[in-house]
Parts: C-alpha cells; structure tokens; sequence
C-alpha cells in the first residue's frame, strides 16, 4: 500500500467517523399558521363556476387575447430576467453543496534556483551547498467535518433559495398575463369609447345643421346654432386625446411582447370588442391561495431559508473540527542527489492529521450574529403572514370591483337606451318647434356621456375580473414543461460560458424538482455538479 492510498483512506476514514457523530444545529423549519377565513365575504351563488384560474384568458373567448399572452410569455425581458435568476440560485445551491466535501484541494508544484548568502548566519559552506535548485509537486487537502450540520443548512437555505427563484419567476408571470389582458382590455375600451365620440360628432352635426336652418330662416335666435356648434366642437376635441391614448396602449402592449414599439394592427386585428366575461366566476375558497399564490410560496420559502441560516450562525459558538492532509515529491539536487530524482520513492513526504478551531473571547459578536439571524427570521414569518392577508384582500377586492362594475353596468346599459331615445324625440319635437334647443343639447350631452360611462364601467368589469384572477394567482402554470430562458439565450449562455448540464437538463425545461423540506439531509441534487 502506497503513501498516496495511506493519505487518502485516512482522511476518508477519519471524516465518516466524525459523520457519524454529527449533529444538525438551529431550528428546523415549520410553516407558519395562516390566518384566513372559510369563504370569501363577497361569496355568492353567481360566484360559483367551474371556469378554473390556471388558464383564465381563455374564458373570454378571444383569440386575440390569446395571442398576444401567449407572445408576450414568450418574448417578455423582465420574464426573462427571472427564469435567469433560476439559473443563478441552481448554480448557488451547487456551490452549497459542494461545501459538505473536502473544501480545499490545491495541487502544486515549483521549480526553484536557490542561492544562500556566504554570509548567512550560522552557514558552512564546508558542510553544506550553497547553491542548488530545488523541485517539488504535490497534493494539500483540507476538510472541514460538518459536524454541527453547518453546511447541510447550507444546503437547505440555497434550496429554499432556489425554490423562491422559482417562485419569483412564477409570480412575474402571474403579474405578466394580468396586465396583457388588463391593457389589451383597457385598448378595446379606449377603440369603443372613440368609435362613441365619432359617432355623437355625426349626429351633432346634423343638429348643427338643423339649428343653423332655423337661425337663417328666423325661426330662432344665433344662440341655437352657438350652443349647438360648442357641443360638436367639444365633442371633437376628446377624438385626438383617444388617439394618444390608444397609440400608448399600442406602446405598452408592444413593450408587455418584447418588442420596440409599433403598429400591432397586424396582431390586433384592426379594431374590436370589449371581451365579455363569463357571468360566473370560480373563487374556490381562501385556503387554495395558499398552495396557488407564488408570492406567499416566496414568502413561505425566504423564510426558510432564512431559518437554515440561524444554525449556520450558532455553528461558530462551537468548536470546528477538520483533517489536513499534504502529500508530494520535494528534491534539491544537492549532494549525490541529481534533478532527476524527484520522482523517486525516497522524494515522497507526507503528513495529515485532525485540526480543531475555537473561537473563543468573541464578546458577544458569535451570540449576537445568530440573534441577528432569528431577528430576520422572524421579520419575514411576519412579511409571510402580511403576505397572506394581502392576498385575501386583493381577492376580495377584486370580487367587489367585479360585481360592482357589473351591476353598475347593467344600470347604465338601460340608461343609454334612454338617453338615446331622449335624444330622437328631442330633436323632433325641436323640428317642430315645440322645444328649444337647450332640451336638444342636454339629450345630446347627457347621450354621451352616458355613453362613455357604460363603455368605460364595461371596461371596468373585465378589469375587476382580470384582478381577481390574479388574486387568486392564476397563470403560472403555462409554463409547465417549457423553458425558463428562450433557446436562443441558452444558446448564447452556453457559447459564453460552460453551464455543464445545467441548461440541458429537466432545470432548462421548467421541470426542477420538488425544493426539499428543511431539516431534511437531502439537497435538492444528490452531487454537485463538479
């Protein structure tokens, strides 16, 4: 048996032994109670509905819709940015793991001219050379035993990490389909609320023209056809107003797709309609935002990571124990040795051994960092259950905006077929002189602005419902089973840098498996990634 095989079947040795006798410092994570009720305050009947949130868009119907969701899933950069962020924290929690082998393994070697002073002290030169070259190799190693489960919470608290990556990335995406549907719904509304101010300008006019007949016949005084004219020519002016409005609702959906900003026409298919929600609407109940949410997932995760970093704290009160282990060929070629003799048996040398570190008369610094760490822990157990009622809210919010707008919108529907029929026998009764103009222009005023009204509360249901949605945390789940960073950026990062098989394997598809549960031993990975 060689000297090499000594060394290392030592340290082997040496390291499951001290294994087998460690222990796992720091609370093990436990997720916190949530405080949430047994059904929503806005629950009713007309909430009931087995439209589910995952793909919720579909429920309008609109292709259009559908596309541009679908493109911008694709194409968004800050979506990207995240699924990036993924790769970051995989790439971390390989470091982690790797910490629990050897952490220290360096090979060297020199070759050295070595050429003493005749004035050294204490030197012969009778009895020694003065002048020689020196050559060397070998193998240093040292490894730090987790006894005190220092790196295993390591481990946990980047796999937490990762899992709050992943997290982020879904609730990215959540918030990335809601506002593609909130402003494509908010283009639709603007396109119908200008089709509306075009419309009430033609039918102004005609009652300009009316007004102005009767002035010139003498029929009635210059005031007719003046307010008739203020009407039209204020109506006229909210047209370029809906313009810009409409062309940064381009601009934003054009910013929401990846893309520089542009014509989407060929995407939007020319002008539409406001999409009409389904009349039902499935909530579940407040305990499912608990398992679909990924921003309460985040917070349950930051937390526990967190928690694994308390007993990486409280390792230092401890002492650390570690096995050094040195191995190599030294030579000089000094007496009857020669240069060549560096590889020989008589060159090997060796030493290994265990080492122990205390840090002692710290003065509080080791106690206060781990009070520092349960300090933080607790702030996001905290930051978690805020987190929780947040949700609840927004969910409740989102339902009342829904019903509201819609009951608001079944109101004004009405109205506007009676403002349009106050407006027809106006301008009748007007012809035949049994009105004034001023009955004319308040129909016409109150036509429209009854009009807008509708179409904007019309607006403002989609948005409520769009809301919900994404109170409930609806939408991740599109991107099962594809990638979190497009082809072409994995392309680019693997001629960059070489990523092993991190970019190859189920990480790269969106199919990372399951984040462990703390104060377990087993990592997200079985090894490294070397």
């Amino acid at each position: 048996m060689n000297s090499t095989t000594i060394l290392v079947r030592g340290l082997l040795a040496a390291g499951v032994l001290a294994s087998s006798a460690c222990t796992t410092l720091g609370p093990d994570f436990e997720t916190p109670e949530a405080d949430l009720s047994e059904t929503w305050i806005e629950q009713s009947h007309a909430l009931s509905m087995t439209q589910d949130p995952e793909k919720w868009w579909s429920s309008f119907n609109d292709p259009v819709l559908d596309r541009l969701i679908e493109t911008s899933y694709r194409q968004n950069l800050p979506l990207q940015v995240a699924g990036l962020r993924i790769f970051e924290a995989r790439a971390q929690l390989g470091i982690a793991i790797g910490q629990q082998y050897p952490q220290d393994q360096q090979v060297n070697g020199g070759l050295t001219k070595v050429s003493l002073s005749k004035n050294s002290p204490n030197f012969n030169s009778s009895f020694a050379d003065r002048s020689y070259i020196q050559s060397n190799v070998g193998l240093d190693a040292a490894w730090e035993l987790d006894f005190w489960g220092r790196y295993r919470r390591g481990v946990e608290s980047a796999s937490a990490n990762l899992g709050a990556s992943i997290a982020d990335y879904d609730n990215a995406l959540v918030s990335l389909t809601a506002e593609v549907a909130s402003v494509y719904v908010a283009l639709r509304t603007l396109e119908e609320r200008l089709k509306i101010a075009r419309d009430n300008t033609i039918t102004q006019q005609r009652s300009y023209k009316i007004a102005d007949i009767r002035y010139r016949n003498g029929a009635v005084s210059e005031l007719d056809p003046s307010q008739a004219l203020s009407l039209l020519k204020s109506t006229q002016s909210t047209v370029p107003l809906l313009e810009s409005q409409i062309r940064q609702a381009h601009n934003a959906l054009s910013i929401l797709m990846g893309m520089p900003p542009g014509d989407l026409q060929e995407i939007l298919q020319g002008e539409g309609s406001i999409p009409e929600p389904l009349a039902e609407l499935n909530t579940g109940v407040p305990a499912d935002l608990l398992r679909r949410r990924p921003d309460i997932r985040r917070a349950e995760l930051q937390a526990a990571s967190q928690s694994a970093l308390i007993g990486v704290a409280k390792t230092d009160l401890y002492p650390r124990f570690a096995l050094l282990g040195s191995i190599g060929l030294l030579n000089g070629d000094t007496g009857s040795n020669s240069n060549s003799d560096l590889f020989k048996s008589d060159s090997v040398g060796y030493n290994f051994g265990p080492a122990v570190s205390w840090q002692v008369l710290n003065y509080g610094r080791l106690k206060n960092q781990v009070r520092v760490q349960d300090a933080r822990l607790e702030a996001l157990l905290v930051n978690y259950s805020n987190t929780v009622l947040q949700a609840a809210r927004e969910v409740e919010d989102g339902i009342s905006a829904y019903m509201g707008a819609r009951d608001q919108s079944g109101f004004l529907r009405d109205s506007v077929k009676a403002a349009q029929r106050s407006v027809d026998l106006a301008l009748v009764q007007y012809r035949e002189g049994a009105v004034d103009y001023q009955r004319v222009l308040d129909t016409q005023k109150t036509l429209l602005a009854t009009q807008d009204t509708h179409t904007s509360v019309r607006g403002d249901v989609v948005r409520g419902l769009i809301a919900t949605y994404k109170a409930l945390g609806g939408g991740w789940e599109i991107r099962a089973g594809n990638a979190f960073v497009s082809p072409q950026r994995q392309e680019q990062m693997k001629q960059r840098t070489d990523w092993g098989h991190l970019l190859d394997s189920e990480a790269a598809a969106g199919e990372l498996p399951p984040v462990p549960p703390t104060g377990t031993a087993q990592p997200l990975l079985n090894a490294p990634d070397w």
